[in-house]
């Protein structure tokens, strides 16, 4: 019986561990304690919950770009309050981004609701940056001349 509790043990703690939302998982006692919560200990994230579309030269990429901060646990950081800034990635010629470049989150979402590409070309990627936040890159998209 004892064999078997431990092979079960194993196998349970193999699967917590490959679906756990928690940051770390701890064993004490020859048990498994799993610890996390309140945001985890790794820093936040960024996502593009609304990604760019293509737009036109000198034109507001519709509908607003939006980035969403998630903490360690992949939650949504309603608590989160430095700026995210909007920059290329990409941009092989040389286009210029306007528009509100930094927006402080509300709510865990930043809203990018003015950007404009004044050049067209197709490939353009927008990058995320926010202090404590691994950055993210937008899906490509194109921007046709006007």
């Amino acid at each position: 019986m004892g064999m078997r509790l431990s092979l079960v043990t194993v196998g349970l703690a193999a699967l917590v561990a490959a679906a756990c939302p928690y940051d770390r998982l701890l064993t004490s006692n020859g048990g498994l304690a799993i610890s996390g919560g309140g945001g985890g200990s790794g820093p936040d994230a960024l996502f593009f919950l609304v990604q760019p579309n293509d737009a036109t030269a000198g034109n507001i990429i519709t509908p607003a770009i939006q980035v969403e901060v998630l903490d360690s646990l992949r939650r949504p950081d309603t608590a989160y309050v430095n700026a995210i800034t909007m920059s290329f990635a990409v941009n092989n010629v040389g286009a210029r981004l306007s528009g509100t470049l930094s927006v402080v989150p509300v709510n865990g979402i930043a809203s990018f609701g003015d950007l404009v590409v004044d050049k067209s070309a197709s490939g353009f990627i927008l990058r995320a940056d926010g202090p404590g936040a691994l950055t993210k890159t937008s899906t490509p998209f194109t921007i046709f001349a006007p």
